[in-house]
């Protein structure tokens, strides 16, 4: 790769245990059930080669944001950081006007597939916080799975200029081999105009002793809908650690991509999460 291109993560999450409570974490689990900080990811981005990430949201509180913000000071790596805000606060662009103060603020994201409700991002409480993301041209991330995918395009009209990108690529059940109607409904969301996906989370919906050959005709998928301008690797690190770990993640996603252009490779690895976020 070109060394004036950065190679950017663009999906990682730190954690502190012992500061903040994870709610969505087994009890007994042996994997996640721990703190994950900079100084535990910093021997995987030197082995690989990758120079910066943005570290994404995994509580629903500022609180959390605010972990992120304090482990941003102390860790160059981190480029950026999507927190959680609560899009329903009438007060909303309040909260945006602090976390705006900080220059590694990049985007905004929810557990949309946490929610009981599908239609969650288009109720008019929701929507009114998303519009004041796009009047800012803050970026929003959408944590999804493939059911809320239909909903998406409606979505876009009613707030066109907001910045998007789909997260996981909408975790489509890869270890049932399940394409329908996952295949059709991201396809549609891909014709959305500036809407960017995250080749990233894969191993984690597929089966572990077999999730590099299963992720192959996904991966084949996004290529053709959203073409290399608009895709971004991400590793989920340490989440993809219940299947595998950073180097073998990094690896196989690089595989299923297969043999691209050294440009192409180069907007996947780094150059599209730099501009799609704005990292500086």
């Amino acid at each position: 790769m070109n060394d004036s291109v950065p190679t950017v993560d663009s999906h990682q999450h730190f954690w502190d245990i012992n500061r903040l409570e994870y709610p969505w974490m087994p009890e007994g689990d042996n994997v996640l059930r721990r703190s994950y900080l900079p100084e535990d990811l910093a021997p995987h981005l030197e082995r690989t080669g990758i120079s910066k990430t943005v570290v994404v949201q995994a509580q629903m509180t500022m609180a959390e944001a605010d972990l992120l913000f304090d482990l941003a000071a102390g860790a160059e790596s981190i480029a950026g950081v999507v927190a959680w805000v609560d899009l329903t606060d009438e007060n909303v662009g309040a909260t945006l006007d602090r976390l705006q103060k900080n220059p590694k603020f990049v985007g905004v994201r929810h557990q949309v597939h946490d929610e009981p409700d599908e239609r969650w991002l288009l109720r008019d409480d929701v929507m009114s916080g998303l519009r004041e993301l796009a009047r800012r041209e803050i970026a929003y991330d959408l944590l999804l799975r493939p059911p809320h995918l239909k909903h998406i395009s409606e979505l876009a009209d009613r707030v066109p200029d907001l910045r998007m990108v789909v997260d996981h690529i909408a975790k489509p059940e890869i270890a049932d081999g399940r394409m329908e109607p996952w295949v059709e409904d991201i396809a549609r969301v891909a014709e959305i105009p500036g809407m960017h996906c995250k080749v990233s989370g894969m191993a984690t919906e597929a089966n572990p002793a077999t999730w590099q050959s299963e992720i192959v005709p996904y991966v084949a998928h996004v290529i053709e809908c959203f073409g290399f301008d608009r895709l971004m690797w991400g590793s989920d690190w340490p989440v993809c650690l219940l299947v595998d770990g950073y180097e073998s993640i990094k690896d196989g996603a690089v595989a299923a991509v297969g043999d691209i252009a050294p440009e192409d490779f180069a907007k996947l690895m780094g150059g599209n999460a730099a501009r799609f976020y704005r990292l500086g």
